[in-house]
């Protein structure tokens, strides 16, 4: 078991865009059970790559909490978003911040597995959502970028106060 440490807003490197992966490997295996031990042990539901400051295209994701439906995206890219849902999200990285942000309700994802097999996804509601969450943040994108100029700043001297 190895947790690896979750970079916290607003550090830079949670700014870079990820790279593409080029082999899937027992490298990239060992990167993906490291990612859900951490997420795990953080008592999150999904997590990217470039939150443990590992730059590449690699999502793990389990809405269950408990080890139960594990989803490995290895560079995945969004072919088709349908419809609107905003619930209130929060991120491992930015901790104690929860904003409702709009998201696309129905997702269609292509990606390879931990084995290196491409595949399709349909995916919808909170699914949905925490598949487009960690794509942003391969992107270099965070949630609280949707958000009102305003509401940023709120949110910054809010994590002033709590540093």
């Amino acid at each position: 078991m190895s947790i690896l440490e979750i970079l916290r807003y607003p550090d830079k490197r949670l700014r870079k865009i990820a790279d593409p992966v080029i082999t899937v490997s027992n490298d990239t295996r060992q990167i993906v059970n490291d990612m859900f031990d951490t997420m795990y042990f953080n008592k999150g539901i999904g997590l990217a790559a470039t939150q443990v400051n590992i730059q590449q295209q690699i999502i793990v994701i389990d809405l269950c909490l408990k080890n139960k439906r594990r989803i490995v995206l290895i560079n995945p890219n969004i072919i088709k978003r349908t419809g609107i849902i905003s619930i209130t999200e929060s991120c491992l990285s930015i901790p104690q911040i929860h904003e409702i942000i709009p998201r696309s309700e129905n997702v269609t994802v292509r990606a390879l597995d931990q084995n290196g097999n491409k595949f399709e996804m349909e995916a919808n509601n909170l699914l949905a959502i925490c598949i487009q969450h960690e794509v942003d943040h391969l992107c270099g994108k965070l949630f609280i970028d949707y958000l009102s100029p305003l509401k940023i700043k709120r949110i910054h001297k809010k994590i002033k106060k709590l540093s």
